[in-house]
């Protein structure tokens, strides 16, 4: 059986933004676009679904009228060759919220829930790809064995377009800039 039999031709060829932008919702759903080539991604599991729910609904209380704090949509990292990552949490301007694509100067933080089989993409590439695309902030969290999350904290340097690390949290988060927020991670 070949590729061609399983998958659909839109799957193992690279894609333009506009034939992305012609796409319904629901073909955009599970999806990212990785220079151009279109990257399926498996459903995550419930702890994964709640614990970035619950950071989110915890970043949007705490963010102010000036940023919102989602789940589960596209950032357009760039557009030649087409770079869409879904992160599993954004914090972006709520001037922005009917502005589409979403872009990296709308986003001030992208937090990525790691999962087996997403390790190497949330440890690596995607901090390399954020990093270029000029997003300030990225948090990674780790599902640990005890129960309690761990995030891990990198602050992008302009100059080198590269993140240093920040600090990493364990029970609760305390996050003081651009927003105050204390988020008990023990609750997740």
């Amino acid at each position: 059986m070949t590729a061609e039999m399983v998958a659909p031709a839109w799957m193992h060829e690279q894609i333009t933004a506009e034939e992305y932008e012609s796409w319904s919702e629901e073909q955009c759903a599970g999806i990212e676009i990785v220079d151009g080539m279109v990257v399926v991604s498996p459903s995550a599991s419930k702890r994964h679904n709640r614990l970035a729910r619950l950071l989110a609904n915890a970043l949007d209380a705490t963010a102010g009228p000036d940023w919102n704090a989602d789940t589960d949509f596209d950032v357009r990292l760039q557009d030649v060759p087409l770079t869409n990552r879904r992160p599993d949490v954004i914090v972006y301007r709520a001037d922005t919220i009917d502005i589409a694509p979403t872009r990296p100067e709308h986003v001030l933080l992208v937090a990525e829930v790691v999962s087996p089989g997403s390790e190497t993409t949330d440890r690596i590439v995607k901090v390399d790809q954020y990093a270029r695309a000029g997003i300030g902030f990225y948090w990674r969290i780790e599902q640990a064995a005890t129960g309690t999350p761990l995030v891990y904290t990198y602050l992008l340097d302009p100059a080198t377009r590269t993140y240093r690390d920040g600090d990493v949290f364990a029970g609760v988060l305390k996050i003081t800039a651009p927003f105050a927020a204390e988020i008990d991670l023990n609750q997740i």
